[in-house]
């Protein structure tokens, strides 16, 4: 990156987006970021605290989905490079609540920043981050895995409003050659995630004493990666990421939800009566799994984090930060806000 290149980042307040923003100024001392966030339920500023002051760091309140405000804070800040997390995520909320927000965020406002990009040609990259959710699902027994060229085949709203956005920006980079690239990751673990994502849900669940809710028969499995290793795969996707390209990042570390609880179980000293069996939702994908070949190869990317140490540390972040947990409370009542929209079953369990 450039010396003193200035970086958009839709969605900064939000887990994987802030993360990203300590991550950026710890890489490069003199990036200047434009965080730009709509701050909804699970936008948080509370992560952001440590570089709120930074001179080469700003904030603008706003939703992709404006397209009339994402404009002015576009221009005046005049971007080298754009990443969105912006993104409606929560699957379960996209099942029981209703598609609609997904697709004014995860669609129209890629969209807009799209727009953007063409309008200014300028800008010499922009990341588009999504999901392994928009391949569909694999079967429990095979050894397949999602690979750049794979095709989507989504089985819930979010996931197809995530395709949606992704298809945007390959024709938006064949159509009008913008310097697009679109990434899928796994499942991210680590500090600031906000609580209705597996992890974090059940290490609050423990905390509260409560059972740990687990979907069908809870061996649904997904590949699961430290925040941090997707950061580095992120800045590489900026420094060195070829336009047009897609790329899949991934951990090859595949454990089902079942394993993670039993986990989470241990380190509380708690036994299986914990463990708490209910029905599965609908279009629970079985399996995931990510192929990160490309990744390694062309851009020299490597998961640096062991999944046991940086799991334990994850859950001691939580126990160590008790005031962040009750200011996430505070807003929004209880750990996670859908839980009484369907009687217990409202976790992510991607």
């Amino acid at each position: 990156m450039d010396k003193g290149k200035r970086i958009f980042v839709a969605g900064g307040a939000g887990f994987i987006g802030s993360n990203f923003i300590k991550y950026i100024f710890k890489k490069h001392k003199d990036a200047r970021i434009l965080n730009y966030d709509k701050l909804t339920y699970s936008g948080n500023l509370d992560n952001l605290k440590d570089v709120k002051n930074n001179p080469r760091y700003g904030f603008v309140k706003g939703d992709v989905s404006d397209a009339k405000k994402l404009k002015a804070a576009f221009w005046e800040f005049k971007p080298d490079y754009v990443i969105n997390f912006a993104a409606e995520t929560h699957v379960d909320r996209s099942i029981h609540v209703g598609a609609l927000e997904f697709i004014k965020t995860n669609i129209e406002g890629v969209f807009n920043i799209l727009e953007l990009v063409k309008a200014d040609r300028k800008i010499k990259k922009y990341v588009q981050v999504s999901t392994d959710e928009v391949y569909g699902s694999l079967g429990l027994n095979s050894k397949n895995k999602f690979r750049e060229d794979t095709a989507f085949a989504p089985n819930v709203p979010y996931a197809a409003t995530k395709a949606g956005g992704d298809m945007l920006c390959r024709a938006y980079n064949k159509t009008f050659n913008l310097p697009v690239i679109v990434t899928h990751c796994s499942n991210n673990y680590g500090p600031n995630q906000y609580p209705e994502k597996l992890i974090p849900f059940f290490i609050l669940r423990m905390l509260e004493g409560k059972k740990l809710p687990l979907y069908g028969d809870g061996r649904n499995v997904r590949d699961w990666i430290y925040v941090l290793d997707h950061c580095e795969a992120l800045r590489l996707c900026l420094l060195k990421g070829k336009p047009g390209e897609v790329y899949n990042i991934g951990a090859d570390n595949e454990m089902d939800n079942l394993q993670i609880a039993k986990l989470i179980l241990k380190y509380f000293n708690k036994d299986e009566s914990w463990l708490e069996f209910v029905k599965d939702r609908p279009g629970h994908d079985r399996r995931y799994a990510i192929a990160a070949a490309k990744i390694k190869k062309d851009l020299g990317w490597r998961p640096k984090h062991d999944f046991r140490k940086a799991f334990g540390a994850t859950i001691k972040w939580y126990l160590d930060n008790p005031a962040w947990i009750q200011r996430v409370r505070k807003r929004t009542g209880v750990f996670n806000p859908h839980i009484d929209l369907w009687k217990g079953h409202a976790l992510k369990n991607k």
